[in-house]
């Protein structure tokens, strides 16, 4: 059972199908105009950047509130009663965002995002200390610890499936990262069992989501199955410490020695094999997000490649890395357009959606962001006791030590 009912989400669909072929051309204003009315929505929802800057807004309020009443009232509470009263305002925010959802009838609007995010950490929190403790995920000291992930993975795909949040659906496979090391020590038999719940999970939504090809839920259930994917993968790389498992980051040295050879190997081959059969799955259904996968995938191989093999890394790898992407950039673009009108299979190289320029738009956005400093740089200190020397006047009459 939904939040939102399904011709409201078919309708926010068809909308943002109408925006994308007015603002390519393919309709004239007149058809937008028509179409459009017959696609009145009555939910609010806002653009990314704004639904960002309201999720960390309400974020940042939900936490101060909770603080605030942990000052107010409970001076110095047991870890008992913290997490007894984690667990209320637990339920208090899922009933809010479910409110925000009812009532205001917001949709992706970043605040009921917010809302059920801290619901889950609430949640988390609060079982951990009402029932074990401060010691949060810590693998393998009691079995029956692994009540914490277990519940936040169960409520964030609860959540996933009740608001349609994608990043709900990565929250839940972050959860189950941490399962394994509830019921075996090896890191081995860790990443075997990890990526069998992920496979369990990919089967799951493969067969789940032939139901809806042609509905609004295909992109939700696309997002997932591209997620599973890479979750599987990251699981094999040894050479990636994957959301936390323990295991060793990107070419730790050690990583042969930590697992037994025959292991060690199998991953090597596994890695190499998965981003092929991902790309065959994604092009078979053209679904670009299994495609995606498939491409991350391979990145990654090529990347970890000679941390693998123990070769030494070299700094023009980089170079010669960005230069095989754009052969294969170039050439796909050539044999596409070499094919009937530009278009093989299906296929073309040619923009026929609005949305690669949003996501260009919101890539160097965020790249401008979070590099504030590549393009001015930081000031540098002055040297101290520099003085200006040379003549021995200024304007005004103003000494060389002006």
């Amino acid at each position: 059972m939904r939040a939102y009912r399904e011709d409201i989400e078919e309708a926010l669909r068809a909308r943002r199908f109408l925006k994308d072929w007015a603002g390519e051309g393919y309709i004239t204003s007149e058809q937008y105009r028509r179409m459009e009315q017959e696609t009145v929505c009555e939910l609010r929802t806002v653009n990314i950047f704004l639904r960002v800057v309201l999720f960390l807004f309400t974020v940042i309020i939900v936490g101060a509130a909770v603080g605030l009443f942990f000052v107010v009232f409970l001076s110095h509470p047991s870890d008992e009663t913290s997490g007894i009263f984690l667990i209320i305002f637990a339920g208090v925010s899922y009933a809010a965002a479910e409110i925000a959802v009812a009532g205001a009838r917001l949709y992706r609007y970043g605040i009921e995002e917010a809302l059920a995010a801290c619901s889950v950490g609430f949640l988390c929190v609060g079982i951990q200390l009402a029932f074990f403790g401060s010691h949060f995920f810590s693998s393998g000291t009691d079995a029956i610890e692994v009540l914490v992930p277990a519940t936040g993975a169960l409520v964030s795909l609860w959540i996933w499936h009740r608001f349609g949040f994608p990043y709900a659906f990565l929250a839940a496979m972050v959860f189950v990262v941490y399962l394994p090391g509830y019921w075996t020590p090896p890191h081995a038999a860790q990443r075997i069992f990890t990526a069998a719940i992920y496979a369990v999970g990919l089967i799951v939504v493969a067969a789940v989501r032939g139901r809806y090809l042609v509905t609004y839920l295909d992109r939700s259930y696309s997002i997932a199955e591209a997620l599973l994917w890479i979750g599987i993968y990251l699981a094999f790389n040894l050479q990636i410490s994957p959301l936390g498992l323990r295991g060793l980051w990107l070419g730790a040295p050690s990583a042969a020695a930590e697992f037994a050879r025959p292991f060690y190997w199998t991953t090597f081959v596994t890695i190499w094999f998965l981003p092929p059969a991902i790309l065959v799955r994604g092009v078979r259904t053209k679904d670009r997000y299994v495609i995606a996968a498939g491409a991350i995938g391979a990145v990654l191989t090529l990347v970890t490649n000679k941390p693998y093999l123990g070769w030494e890394r070299r700094t023009w790898d980089p170079m010669l890395l960005g230069a095989l992407f754009i052969g294969v950039a170039l050439y796909l673009r050539r044999w596409l357009a070499a094919g009937t009108d530009g278009t093989r299979d299906g296929f073309t190289a040619r923009r026929l959606s609005g949305k690669d320029k949003e996501l260009v738009a919101a890539g160097a956005g965020a790249v401008g962001m979070a590099s504030p400093y590549s393009v001015t740089p930081a000031p540098q200190p002055e040297a101290p006791g520099v003085h200006f020397g040379g003549g021995d006047s200024g304007g005004g009459g103003a000494t060389s030590d002006f």
